[in-house]
């Protein structure tokens, strides 16, 4: 814009500059992107709030897992399933404790499965432990031996139903924090919120054969 002053010469007065600086924008395009990375991270760990059995990620303890480990004989064959198997650690514990032993973990959790395939690799395991990114509901439980479960309570009575119907009738379970709320448990070791209740389905086949007859 141009000013007439006193002397009759023009002087230009510039406009405000209304323009954000390089640095600025490239510091917000910084702070959007890790914010959207952020989410899309938390997104899988909130995501099982809004499913209709929430089933959240809660590590074992080092008393449960050696609860859970005391029901493996060393010599065991065959193949066992964590069920909700988070980062891994009881997979891996069991595959340590039993070297006959091919250890599974399925997780719906994509970030915790990475994880748990990496600590695989990490420790030179891959041949022994997998973890699959499936539906618990819709996954495929009938070629395994054991079977351990950190599930919640409200799914208990759906997973009994899905283990009886789809597990060889020598599967053993090993339920923890909530027991299965119809079969009876062979043993049970009481131990607060660390409690684990195991169970032999062979076992349980018997007492109905017999309650029948």
């Amino acid at each position: 814009m141009e000013i007439l002053n006193d002397g009759g010469k023009k002087s230009v007065q510039k406009a405000p500059r209304n323009g954000m600086s390089t640095g600025g924008k490239i510091l917000i395009a910084a702070t959007g992107g890790v914010g959207i990375g952020l989410s899309i991270v938390c997104a899988s760990f909130v995501a099982p709030a809004f499913r209709k059995i929430c089933l959240p990620y809660v590590p074992a303890t080092t008393e449960q897992i050696q609860n859970v480990l005391s029901f493996l004989p060393k010599n065991a064959t065959g193949k066992l399933l964590d069920i909700g198997s988070g980062d891994g650690r009881i997979v891996f514990a069991a595959a340590q404790h039993t070297k006959g032993l091919k250890t599974d973990g399925v997780e719906l959790n994509p970030w915790l499965v990475y994880y748990s395939r990496l600590a695989a690799l990490r420790h030179g395991a891959t041949r022994q432990a997998s973890f699959y990114r499936r539906d618990l509901w819709k996954f495929n439980i009938k070629d395994y031996n054991f079977v351990v479960i950190f599930g919640v309570e409200q799914m208990m009575k759906d997973l009994e139903h899905k283990l009886i119907a789809e597990c060889p009738h020598n599967t053993k379970i090993i339920a923890c924090r909530f027991r299965l709320p119809n079969l009876e448990p062979e043993r049970t070791i009481e131990d607060g919120v660390n409690t684990v209740w195991f169970y032999d389905l062979n076992n349980q086949t018997q007492r109905q054969v017999l309650g029948n007859s």
